[in-house]
């Protein structure tokens, strides 16, 4: 399934309703949030049916309980759960943005669901800027989106990245092959893994993201998460 959170044009919402999309369409599912989806079951009643061109698609995890970076297969760190942005969301930091533009580290993240599993795959944008002192660089915006695409729809290894930069194609690169399972084992060790945990898989690439530029990146097989950088 491709599931998302969204919100009619004509009716904005912070957090949306969820849905599933089927071809051209958004289907409104009975369930408050992705997470409380995934740990009922991964199932809900369908309620209104929506032009997938007449909704805003948002963020599908607004709120995660934690977010894992990993750099490897055996390294991770945390990253701010606050600092979730979605779709066309314009990126900068909360004090501004400071001289000069940013950097985007796209990357694929696992949605975590029921009993700790893996419920679903999205597209991550890790942004930095440069001109902070770390770890304060990358601690204002973590992009996600447009969809969550549940593992039987999607096989996560070596998956297509390319960004684009107002249009024209910056970059293009692989998605490592990455041990999800194991993955989501080192992060379990000794603690609960929780509904809507993010974990975000090793950097594809890196590019610098010129200031009021808009930026699309497009992960195969999950869509194109589309932010704008300050302006």
């Amino acid at each position: 399934m491709r599931l998302c959170m969204f919100h009619p044009l004509d009716h904005p919402m912070e957090r949306g309703w969820v849905g599933r999309i089927d071809g051209d369409s958004v289907i409104q599912l009975a369930a408050q949030t992705l997470q409380s989806l995934f740990t009922g079951g991964g199932s809900a009643r369908e309620h209104a049916v929506y032009l997938l061109a007449g909704v805003r698609l948002l963020a599908p995890v607004l709120h995660p309980p934690a977010v894992r970076v990993f750099e490897d297969q055996t390294t991770f760190a945390f990253a701010n759960p606050a600092a979730i942005v979605g779709p066309g969301a314009r990126v900068t930091p909360s004090d501004g943005l400071s001289q000069g533009g940013l950097v985007l580290v796209p990357r694929l993240a696992g949605v975590i669901g029921a009993n700790g599993d893996l419920a679903g795959f999205t597209a991550f944008a890790g942004w930095q800027d440069p001109a902070r002192i770390p770890p304060k660089d990358q601690d204002f915006a973590l992009g996600l989106g447009p969809v969550v695409v549940t593992p039987d729809e999607l096989d996560p290894a070596r998956l297509e990245v390319i960004v684009r930069i107002d249009g024209v194609e910056r970059c293009r690169g692989m998605c490592e092959d990455f041990d999800w399972r194991a993955a989501r084992d080192l992060a379990e060790g000794g603690t609960r893994l929780m509904s809507g945990d993010l974990l975000a898989g090793p950097p594809t690439l890196a590019e610098e993201i010129p200031r009021a530029s808009v930026v699309e990146i497009e992960l195969e097989g999950i869509g194109v998460l589309a932010q704008r950088v300050g302006g």
